[in-house]
């Protein structure tokens, strides 16, 4: 049972480790291929949050979002492969930024190809958010293992 669970926590985590690691070998200068993607996104969204909430947003970094994000994912899938709840959760706050960010289903109609590629890779990050809870909710639920105290011989009379 200890070596399934295991396998399976890294087949989990490769997902995120070999994300990570190509985006640190592509990462260079301006961020990589990542942050090209992520800027039109990311000032989408900073445009529609500025106007529900009547604020001005400060300019962010995208080089630094994708430098966090590689962090993230890289420490939390290794964390996570070792069984270490920080780990789940590491991999739990990427998934819950990225997601909207990356996968913005909503900007694009029912009747468009891009909107049900979006879609399912975003019902696929939900899934996973919802593994890594499953994860953290069956560590929990395990009794820890406690010390055992040998019994006292008796001394015979």
């Amino acid at each position: 049972m200890g070596f399934a669970s295991f396998a399976g926590r890294v087949f989990f985590a490769s997902i995120f480790i070999l994300s990570a690691w190509q985006m640190f070998n592509e990462f260079g200068v301006d961020g990589g291929p990542a942050a090209k993607e992520l800027i039109p996104k990311l000032d989408l969204a900073k445009k529609h949050i500025s106007s529900q909430l009547h604020v001005n947003l400060p300019d962010i970094e995208v080089r630094q979002l994708v430098a966090a994000a590689i962090i993230l994912k890289g420490l939390g899938a290794i964390l996570f492969v070792f069984g270490h709840g920080f780990g789940a959760l590491l991999l739990f706050v990427y998934l819950l930024v990225s997601t909207p960010l990356l996968y913005d289903f909503y900007n694009y109609r029912p009747n468009e190809p891009q909107y049900s590629v979006l879609l399912g890779d975003f019902l696929q990050c939900v899934a996973q958010c919802g593994a890594l809870i499953f994860f953290v909710g069956m560590k929990n639920s395990m009794p820890k293992r406690q010390l055992r105290r040998k019994a006292p011989k008796q001394k015979a009379t």
